[in-house]
């Protein structure tokens, strides 16, 4: 769950980072922004598999310092000279079995510009834990999700989020 090929949400879109100049220094942001621990890889190349769509970052120049992958030195968002085949990844030491992991299979983190959103969400009434009604937290109250302008493209967060394909 604290791993796999990086994506963030600009502008309602989402798209893949460019491994250019990708690094370990990248990752810890990345993994420290997603509650997920310490950084153990950066792999690049599309080794998590190439994603689709727009490639939002490129030249990515993180101190390891950052509080937050928008803080980081980058091209300016949708610029770039890549494709898919470049697709960053991150591992993260976040799965451990003796804490609670901050990488609970019920939150999407995404970046949305320079702000930082975390949603809780689960799969009810299903035939497995990947299939049912998508539900979300908010506040200290569990509600469904509306069905307006879903698609397969939201399933796929939310299957890629809970770990389940």
């Amino acid at each position: 769950r604290c791993a796999g090929r990086l994506e963030v949400l600009w502008k309602q879109e989402w798209g893949t980072v460019c491994d250019d100049n990708w690094d370990l220094s990248d990752a810890m942001v990345v993994c420290r922004q997603l509650d997920c621990g310490k950084a153990l890889s950066a792999p690049g190349s599309a080794h998590f598999g190439e994603g689709t769509g727009r490639i939002w970052l490129d030249d990515m120049n993180c101190t390891s310092t950052e509080a937050d992958l928008s803080a980081c030195r980058t091209r300016p968002w949708g610029e770039h000279n890549c494709n898919h085949g470049e697709d960053a990844g991150v591992v993260c030491s976040g799965n451990s079995r003796l804490h609670p992991s901050p990488c609970d299979p019920r939150r999407l983190c995404c970046v949305e510009g320079e702000i930082k959103k975390t949603i809780k969400l689960q799969l009810v009434n299903g035939s497995s834990r990947c299939a049912g009604r998508v539900e979300v937290l908010y506040g200290q109250q569990w509600g469904t999700v509306c069905d307006d302008n879903w698609d397969i493209t939201d399933a796929e967060v939310v299957c890629r989020q809970l770990g389940c394909g």
